[in-house]
């Protein structure tokens, strides 16, 4: 036995072991450091241990507004899922939020690739390349920073992802106060998760562990990833600078995963290269708002009375996208629905912030003076601190500052103590935060009640100089990031939203005459201006307003039948789409009108048609003809169309973009039982052949009513027409007018469908075979079908193809001895035409 051990050292090329004795010595030595590891493991798994405990105190709360103001929940209860989507760049959109929330609640329908948050590290089939470091996008409010709280909650209460050992979540506002310090990898750790100290480093160098990194747009560090120097020791210590750029980009802790959040804007400032997978938070879909609202409402009437309140309102229904919003909703209904005396529920932005700020000021006096909740009256501290957060709002938004400092409260006359003790305005709708050893930190509860404020303070000091100045300010701004501000002080030249505020001074100047004023310029606005996005927020400001007129107008102009033509703009599309969906009050009176909606060289996109497809799904709309030609609809709209069945008795999609894929989703409808259709128009859309062959399968369906189909410059051949003869044979068609002009059919095209049309069971009675590259041979075809004394053709239209006159003679004798029938053609060649009606 002893040498067998000592030929396995030999082998394995241990110097020195000559003898067992060696080999025991050695034995022993393993042995120990067996348990040196088994110590180290221990170790970690205490660390692990403890991190965890002291994560899951830290995250397991929620706080809904502010912390200090002791809104807290219990995440897991109140938690609702959000929708994230994967895919993008990491480029920087400089569009105001709200406008690209917009953007987004018009979007079709196309299936794009979701992720859940647990899985956020987890590559989706087909990735080769695992993923080190994701990013992801959101807009403020939008549930970034509640993501990565969930995501690290679930790993400390032992819920998901126990694969990793650490996760270590860090926010830019807590690392800025480090910037100028200096760290290695290591004491970064113990500094901020001093429960990590007795695992010493070597178990950070493995892949189970997380860094994540929360808000990269507050980020004050310079991040220069092209000239820091590269460092790959975690011992080492240098700036803070240095060590994030080397982490970010895989040159220090390579095995580690790092997760990124940002908002769009300051995506850029990690370079593409470094980033694996982008991840984007969309927010609520409409049913996570629903469920949001049931979760935060336990009585089932309320809640259905609150949820059918937000979806009759455009503007409330697209910002509950926003999670925070839907906070901010869900406190002032829940406040007014509890009064009882607030009247009709807020219906417009102006008016929810309105009634926020004043449940927000009644708490002062429910908590300190013991005053009702229900009182009226503003307190002057409550008066002066609206005044000056209006200020402070008003000069950091021009600024584009949404994180401010104690100087800059100091500035606007504001006293932090007796603010925080003593108004409930600054308190709930205003953040204040300290992390390790740093200086406070303040910034509103979400950027749009920052505008809602710096309208207040604008409103209450320069309108009065100008009554559209604001108007033009905000049309200047290129990439709206004054739209909101617009409409909130729009909204507060409403007699009716100062009353709500009811003891804030009053604009001097503010009548409806003013307002009528401002509608028409706002009208005018709309006319000049071409952009949709831009023309939108002007209509969103006359909601606002609680103007209507334009609405009339369009109503007047759907009863007249006229079709749009090119003369509609993009601007007046979005118009004409924002006001049939403001409401459902107003969608019921337009959609009355709808039976003959044309809307032919729109310069529409399938992003319209999601629009438009929520108006066609109503049950009041009666539309009997769709007219949707020269549009760049594309599949994806036919697909729309297909989902939710809103093709009607006569349908236009005459050159739209479409090719041969969308053939499967128009047969699916052919096919239906429930579908109506009986006209439709595909013309100068790219086809195929095979695009014809799926269409085909639904032509033959017993449930097909199709009636007139138009397929004229679809790039078909002859053997289009041996599927279409198929279907006039099949006993089952209902097909009345067929056009196939405009495609390269040939002789051989027409012999394969004459014999279709011979057959007792076909029912056609006009065909087209304009340009269709036709000889004289073609003639003697269709002469026998009119010959045919079973075929129903009474209309041919062979126009501008080579008949010859022989040709034409075959085809005036077969009509000459039918005496006893009415039937027509149209011929010509490249030299003369003829026309013979018996």
């Amino acid at each position: 036995m002893g040498q067998s051990l000592v030929q396995s050292t030999v082998e394995l090329g241990l110097p020195g072991l000559s003898d067992l004795s060696h080999y025991c010595h050695l034995y022993c030595t393993i042995h120990q450091l067996m348990l040196l590891f088994l110590c180290l493991e221990t170790h970690v798994i205490i660390c692990q241990r403890k991190l965890k405990s002291n994560l899951k105190k830290k995250f397991q709360f929620l706080f809904e507004g502010v912390a200090k103001a002791g809104n807290s929940t219990l995440l897991n209860q109140i938690y609702t899922e959000l929708f994230i989507t994967e895919g993008g760049t990491g480029e920087v959109i400089d569009q105001h939020e709200v406008r690209q929330i917009e953007i987004v609640s018009r979007k079709t329908t196309t299936p794009e690739t979701t992720i859940k948050y647990e899985d956020i590290f987890k590559a989706s089939p087909g990735r080769d390349k695992p993923i080190r470091t994701v990013m992801t996008k959101g807009v403020a409010g939008i549930g970034k920073t509640v993501l990565t709280q969930k995501f690290t909650l679930d790993w400390a209460e032992n819920k998901a992802n126990q694969d990793i050992q650490f996760t270590f979540p860090f926010t830019f506002r807590e690392l800025n106060v480090l910037r100028r310090k200096k760290y290695s990898l290591i004491k970064l750790l113990h500094h901020f998760f001093s429960e990590t100290k007795e695992a010493g480093d070597y178990s950070f160098n493995k892949p189970q562990v997380v860094f994540i990194f929360d808000g990269l747009d507050e980020c004050r560090l310079p991040l220069d990833f092209h000239h820091n120097k590269i460092l790959t020791n975690v011992t080492k210590s240098t700036s803070l600078d240095v060590l994030l750029t080397n982490l970010i980009r895989g040159k220090l802790l390579p095995s580690a995963r790092l997760w990124i959040t940002t908002r769009p804007a300051a995506a850029n400032q990690i370079p593409p290269e470094c980033v694996d997978m982008v991840t984007e938070v969309r927010g609520f879909t409409d049913p996570q708002k629903e469920e949001y609202f049931r979760k935060r409402f336990k009585d089932t009437e309320m809640a259905n009375r609150i949820i059918s309140h937000i979806k009759t309102s455009q503007s409330l229904h697209i910002m509950c996208h926003i999670p925070v919003f839907c906070w901010i909703t869900a406190t002032v209904l829940k406040h007014v629905s509890k009064t009882g005396k607030g009247g009709e529920l807020p219906k417009t932005l102006t008016e929810m912030y309105i009634h926020f700020l004043v449940v927000q000021s009644k708490l002062k006096n429910v908590k300190y003076d013991g005053g009702a909740e229900t009182d009226p009256h503003w307190t002057p501290e409550s008066r002066k601190m609206i005044l000056s957060l209006g200020k402070l709002a008003f000069e950091q938004l021009q600024k584009g500052n949404l994180i401010f400092y104690e100087s800059d409260l100091t500035e606007c006359g504001i006293n932090i103590k007796a603010a925080t003790v003593y108004s409930g305005v600054f308190t709930q709708i205003f953040k204040e935060e300290r992390g390790l050893y740093q200086d406070k930190v303040f910034c509103f509860v979400h950027l749009s009640v920052q505008e809602f404020l710096a309208a207040v303070h604008v409103h209450l000091t320069f309108v009065n100089h100008g009554d559209n100045l604001a108007v033009d300010k905000a049309l200047q701004s290129p990439n709206g990031h004054l739209d909101l501000f617009l409409r909130f002080l729009l909204g507060l030249s409403l007699e009716t939203n100062q009353a709500l505020l009811n003891g804030v001074p009053k604009c001097k100047r503010s009548s409806s005459q003013n307002n009528q004023k401002t509608v028409q310029y706002i009208k005018k606005m709309i006319r000049k201006y071409r952009s949709p996005e831009r023309s939108i927020n002007l209509f969103h400001c006359l909601n606002e307003l609680k103007d209507h007129s334009l609405l009339e107008e369009i109503q007047l102009y759907l009863a007249s039948g006229r079709p749009f033509t090119d003369k509609l703009s993009p601007a007046q599309w979005s118009a004409l789409v924002f006001f049939l969906l403001s409401s459902d009050k107003h969608l019921s009176v337009c959609v009355f009108y709808l039976f003959f909606f044309r809307l032919s060289d729109c310069n529409l996109s399938e992003q319209s048609l999601a629009v438009l497809a929520t108006v066609f799904k109503s049950q009041s709309c009666s539309l009997k003809e769709l007219d949707l030609s020269n549009n760049n609809l594309k599949n994806s709209g036919v697909e729309l169309l297909s989902e939710r069945k809103l093709f009607h008795l006569t349908c236009r999609l005459n050159q739209t973009g479409l090719t041969e894929t969308c053939c499967d989703d128009l047969s699916s409808v052919l096919a239906s039982e429930l579908s109506t259709l009986r006209k439709l128009y595909l013309s100068h859309n790219r086809l195929l052949d095979s695009g014809v062959l799926m269409l085909c399968g639904g032509l033959k369906s017993p449930h097909c009513k199709m009636e007139d189909l138009s397929l004229s410059s679809c790039s078909l051949s002859e053997r289009s027409c041996v599927c279409l003869d198929l279907v006039l044979n099949s006993g089952s068609s209902s097909l009345r007018k067929l056009d196939l002009s405009m495609n390269y059919l040939n002789d051989s095209g027409v012999k394969h469908i004459s014999a279709g049309l011979q057959n007792p069971r076909c029912n056609l009675e006009t065909l087209r075979l304009e340009f269709c590259g036709l000889t004289e041979e073609s003639c003697g075809v269709l002469a026998s079908v009119f010959n045919s004394k079973s075929s129903r053709l009474t209309v041919l239209d062979a126009s501008n193809n080579d008949l010859q006159d022989s040709g034409v003679k075959q085809l005036a004798s077969a009509l000459g001895r039918l005496e006893d029938m009415k039937k027509t053609i149209q011929c010509s060649s490249f030299y003369d035409e003829i026309y013979y009606d018996v």
